[in-house]
Order: structure tokens, then sequence, then C-alpha cells
């Protein structure tokens, strides 16, 4: 016989979400064939699970099936899965040491982005949580020392993380070589960061987090054009955030430079630097409703920011190169287990694009907007 939720050891505990999308656009697809009537090519289905073996030691999993159009088919996979031994702990604070799959602490929304209850908006701002490169910048394998310190103005923590990045995005090796390759991306090792602050009665928030993101290629044989070359990616995010009783105020900047070296003559070496950031309002005007006002906007390389001399050199479209968005969302929490969300995006460039949904450059759109509905539910 099956035991019931109620015959679970209390050191065990699990939890789930649903979440179902719809995605309307013009101009671009996104998450599927989104142009013509829309596309409920936007799924989350995810179960996370914990068990505290002892005070202190704890184990933590998550497996998620994700559909979002081409760029994710829906197959089951971990997103996290660790250790988690605290061998520190009091009044003034606790470290710790995480073993295995573990999330990146990239800044406020990477380590919740796929639970829709716990971020933002149905879409993050894409300026800094890229959907296209979501495994990548989801989690890592490695090790995590982590450390609180708890104090009458407030709290800090800090993290510092070391492992092999995830690089089975079907989107990454195309943002990296424009186009697909035959060879295969190999993750080198790589480190990640993030320092935060709390005040007391968490009205600030604020943190800096950044990192190097290394990832090999292997060739495919003899005849592949391309050499044993190496992508590095640094980002450096800031993020700020106020807290009032109905409202709050979310910003985050990032610079992120980037890499590619050692391909051979077929694709010489190249470097830049990119900058994004978003100012992000939300307003709860009534019980269980809350309204969202975005503005998000991505330069690829801030050297280049209209993308004209990107366009001079391939001939791609020089809206390709930067997205600035403007977003309006609604919120309805129908019960603490069902909510219901809506958003309307306007928006200048095609900068997050995924290249498998819009193979043909010269077919997109730069001026284009985006309708999305969203319902989810947890447990």
């Amino acid at each position: 016989m099956a035991a019931q939720a109620g015959d679970w050891p209390e050191q065990l505990q699990l939890h789930g979400f649903a979440s179902q999308g719809y995605i309307l656009t013009t101009g671009n697809n996104y998450f599927g064939d989104s142009i013509d009537g829309g596309s409920f090519d936007f799924r989350e289905l995810g179960l996370n699970a914990s068990w505290r073996v002892r005070p202190g030691l704890q184990f933590s999993a998550q497996a998620v099936s994700r559909l979002a159009g081409e760029t994710d088919d829906g197959a089951i996979r971990l997103d996290f899965g660790f250790l988690d031994d605290r061998f520190l702990a009091g009044r003034e604070g606790q470290m710790g040491i995480r073993l295995g799959r573990i999330l990146n602490p990239l800044g406020f929304y990477l380590d919740t982005r796929d639970v829709a209850f716990a971020r933002p908006s149905i879409l993050l701002p894409q300026s800094i949580y890229f959907d296209v490169n979501r495994n990548l910048a989801l989690s890592l394998d490695g090790a995590q020392l982590y450390g609180e310190r708890y104090g009458e103005t407030g709290n800090l923590s800090l993290q510092l993380q070391w492992g092999y990045p995830r690089v089975d995005d079907p989107d990454f090796e195309r943002s990296i070589f424009f186009g697909p390759v035959p060879g295969e991306l190999d993750p080198d090792p790589t480190w990640l960061a993030r320092l935060g602050y709390e005040s007391v009665d968490a009205r600030f928030r604020f943190a800096v987090s950044g990192g190097q993101v290394n990832v090999g290629y292997d060739p495919h044989g003899p005849g592949d054009v391309l050499g044993s070359g190496r992508f590095r990616f640094e980002p450096l995010i800031f993020s700020a955030q106020y807290n009032a009783r109905y409202w709050d105020l979310t910003a985050e900047y990032a610079r992120r430079s980037a890499s590619v070296r050692d391909f051979g003559p077929e694709f010489p070496d190249v470097g830049f630097t990119g900058e994004s950031y978003y100012l992000q309002g939300t307003y709860r005007f009534a019980p269980r409703w809350e309204a969202l006002l975005r503005y998000d906007v991505l330069y690829w390389d801030k050297e280049d920011r209209n993308g004209t001399a990107f366009a001079a050199a391939t001939g791609l479209p020089a809206y390709r190169r930067f997205a600035k968005d403007l977003t309006l969302g609604m919120r309805w929490d129908v019960t603490p287990a069902f909510m219901l969300r809506t958003e309307f995006h306007y928006i200048d460039g095609t900068g997050w694009l995924s290249e498998l949904e819009n193979p043909v450059p010269s077919e997109t759109e730069r001026y284009w907007t985006l309708f999305s509905v969203l319902g989810s539910y947890r447990f």
C-alpha cells in the first residue's frame, strides 16, 4: 500500500508545482510557433524533496520537466541535487558546505526561477535571466561554501561556488558560434560568488554576484575546421531592492565580459563586454492582486550598442545585438495554491530570441509584442 503524506517522517518534505502558459507574439516566435494563433508549448512540472538526515545535515533535490518550444523538449532532468552539511550554527550566524548539483548564486531570482510563485513575472527580465541558456545559468556540478552573519543592523550572506557548468542547452552553441557546430562543448572549471545584505525589517536588500564560466570545445574529428578552443563568460551583477507594505522596487545591473579563443583561423579570436539592466516595480493594490511594471534593456556589446559594427561584419541584422522590453503584468492569487498571471511586452530588438525558433535572421522583426497567460499550481 502506498504511503500517504501523513505517514512520511517529519524529516522528509515533498513539494511540487505545475504551470501551463500560453504565448502570442507578433513578428517573432517565442516558445513555439507563437505568431499564428499563439503557442501552448510552455509547461513546467517539478517535484522537489528534502530529507533532514540529522540536525545540520540535509539532502535536497528537484526533478523538472520543462517544455519551452524548441529551446526545451520536456524531458525530465535533475535541476539540483545536493548534500548540505551545516557544520556551524548559532545565534550569530551559520556556515556550511553543499556538494552535488547546486543552484548558482547569481542575482536575486536565479535560485528560484523555476517556481512561478517565487518569481515576479511569467518571464524573468531576459537581459539578465536568459531563458535560452537556462540550464547553463541555473546550476553546476561541484561544491559551495556558504555562510550567514546575523546582526542588529541586518544580515550578511556569502556563497562561494566551484564546479563544472551544464552545457546541455540547445541554443548555447548557437549563441557562441552563430550556428550549429559538429563538435561538442565540454564544461571546464568554473567559479561563482554572491555577497548579500538584508536589513532586519527586510525593507532593503542588496547583493553583488559574479564569477567566471569556462567552456571548452571537443572537435569532431580531423574534418572539423574548429580547433580545441575555449569560451569564457564573466558576469558581474549588482542588485538592489526596497520592500514597502504594498509595493516594492527592484533594480539589477549587469556587465558580462565574453571571449572566444583558440578555435583556429576559421573562427578568429573575439571578445566583447555586454551590459544590461532593468527597473521593476510591483504594487499590491488589493488582497491577492498585484500589478507589475518593468523596463528591461540588453546590449550584447556596450561598444556597439546599436549593432552597427556587428551588422557590417556579419551581414546579420543590427537589432540582433540588443533588446529593450517594456512589460506590464498582473497577478491573481486565486487560492494559496493556485495562481493566474498575465503580461504584455513591447520589445525593440531580438537580442534574447532563440535562433532555434527563428532560424532565418532576415525574417525576424525589430519591433514586436508578446502576450502571455500562465496558470500555476503548487503543493
